[in-house]
């Protein structure tokens, strides 16, 4: 189906009204704590549902039905650690955060094992960051490229210089609100696309099952005990330490727990955003396992060749009634501007934070500290952009999301473990047990090391090992001192 002028005005009306929405809060933004803050006083159900469509962004919109498409249900796996990792943060990491203070999430790592601590983790951080960022531009350009019939890559480059602007003008509070109001239109979107895709098969809803199963797309993958496949356990595991990650000291989600009104609010926030993500990521498998029994029904609709990142974009474009195509595209675009802007409002608030501000002579003056938020949030955009031009290259930007984030991770994950759950460690055994972690992730993500372990396994492992080394070390050091004082 050819678009009409009726997606065409939704797209630019509905995009040009976000942007400008977000550039609005330019005017409540001018200083360093509302750039990062947004002054503490943003509704939970706001917070909430940004943290839901953090998760969702451009990733899991076009991302898992490309990967469901292509493969299986087995990914979903990741999806059912996420109500345990925000269950956690809410019950232990809120309060936690909240009463340290600091808009920082690695603040408390330099209070337990000083300053290297934080600024390792902090530098972790930023380098995942930067592989997210490119992720969502690929995967948010692919769309319009089909919409429109422009390049790839100069869509990305397009919007990333949007982005930063959006970014630096909007601050926290802008990202909180239009993540917000791109939460639910993303759900609806979700929804209409699995309606239309079970309503349009030739045969009805039963064929769309039977052409499915018949094709393995419904199966949640192996559950053997194989460590070099992602199979159900493998990819469990994963999940289960890279939300743990991301609920508990990841600057996205921390910065959000201070942005809420009361520790009671933000507890509900992080609930919120954790457990609506799974029932709505089913939405999402549910949609690639449909995309497949489609195009396989209908074969004629899908040109040759198409990678399968490319097929969700194909049918939103061919396959939705006027006018839903254009404001989808418009939502998923947005989207991805908004957690770009996430990405971006975040990783400078941790370079002012955690680096310029621990580095500086003498305190830096308002005017100071929002130079460097807004020249930070530039920098880090234009590698952004460099990082999406590099997916274009990859089979799955999904799969190539998860195995970057598990690298760049570098086992912090283990080290906040460490000084929250052992009091006993110093920061001699906590500096071993890092070094002993990364080098293990060293080994697991060189191929020229031949490691046989998959890739999801990378976080998993330099996690326990770091929190093992580092607690059998004080261990070690607490029966000698004891030993000593007999």
């Amino acid at each position: 189906m050819a678009l009409g002028l009726l997606d065409y005005i939704l797209f630019f009306g509905f995009t040009a009204g976000v942007v400008l929405f977000g550039c609005s809060f330019y005017f409540r933004n001018r200083s360093a704590e509302a750039f990062t803050k947004a002054g503490g006083n943003v509704p939970s159900w706001v917070v909430g549902m940004s943290i839901f469509a953090t998760f969702v962004s451009s990733i899991s919109f076009l991302g898992i039905p490309g990967n469901a498409y292509a493969t299986n249900w087995s990914a979903f796996a990741f999806s059912l650690s996420i109500p345990l990792a925000s269950w956690l943060a809410a019950k232990f990491f809120v309060p936690l955060y909240r009463s340290v203070g600091s808009v920082s999430a690695y603040a408390y790592l330099e209070a337990r094992f000083g300053y290297w601590a934080r600024a390792y983790a902090a530098t972790c951080y930023l380098l995942t960051q930067l592989a997210r960022v490119g992720s969502i531009l690929y995967l948010t350009a692919l769309p319009l490229s089909k919409m429109f019939g422009w390049d790839l890559g100069a869509i990305i480059v397009a919007t990333g210089a949007g982005v930063i602007l959006y970014a630096m003008l909007g601050g926290i509070a802008a990202v909180l609100w239009t993540d917000a109001v791109q939460g639910l239109i993303l759900i609806a979107g979700a929804i209409i696309c699995a309606v239309v895709l079970t309503c349009s098969m030739p045969e009805g809803a039963g064929q769309l099952l039977s052409v499915a199963a018949q094709g393995g797309k419904l199966s949640l993958g192996s559950f053997g005990a194989s460590l070099t496949e992602p199979t159900f356990w493998v990819v469990l595991a994963y999940g289960v330490f890279i939300n743990l990650q991301n609920y508990g000291i990841d600057q996205n989600y921390v910065q959000r727990y201070m942005t809420a009104r009361t520790e009671r609010s933000a507890q509900r926030s992080a609930l919120m955003g954790g457990m609506l993500y799974l029932p709505v990521s089913l939405v999402f498998f549910y949609i690639g396992a449909a995309l497949f029994a489609y195009y396989t029904a209908r074969p004629e609709l899908l040109p040759a060749g198409t990678p399968p990142d490319g097929v969700f974009p194909h049918f939103i474009i061919h396959g939705l009634p006027r006018g839903v195509t254009g404001f989808l595209i418009a939502a998923i675009f947005a989207a991805g501007m908004s957690t770009i802007a996430t990405s971006l409002n975040s990783s400078a608030t941790v370079i002012l934070t955690d680096f310029v501000g621990k580095w500086a002579r003498r305190p830096l003056s308002n005017r100071q500290r929002m130079a460097v938020l807004y020249g930070c949030s530039l920098a880090l955009g234009a590698l952004g952009v460099v990082v999406g031009l590099a997916m274009m290259r990859v089979k799955s930007a999904l799969d190539a999301w998860w195995s970057l984030a598990s690298v760049f991770s570098g086992g912090m994950l283990g080290l906040f473990l460490l000084g929250y759950l052992s009091r006993r460690v110093r920061s001699a055994h906590a500096a071993v047990a890092v070094a002993v972690g990364v080098a293990l992730i060293a080994w697991m993500s060189l191929p020229a090391l031949g490691c046989p372990l998959h890739s999801y396994l990378t976080i998993v492992l330099g996690t326990t090992t770091i929190f093992l080394v580092g607690f059998l070390l004080a261990s070690a050091a607490g029966k000698k001192r004891k030993r000593l004082t007999v």
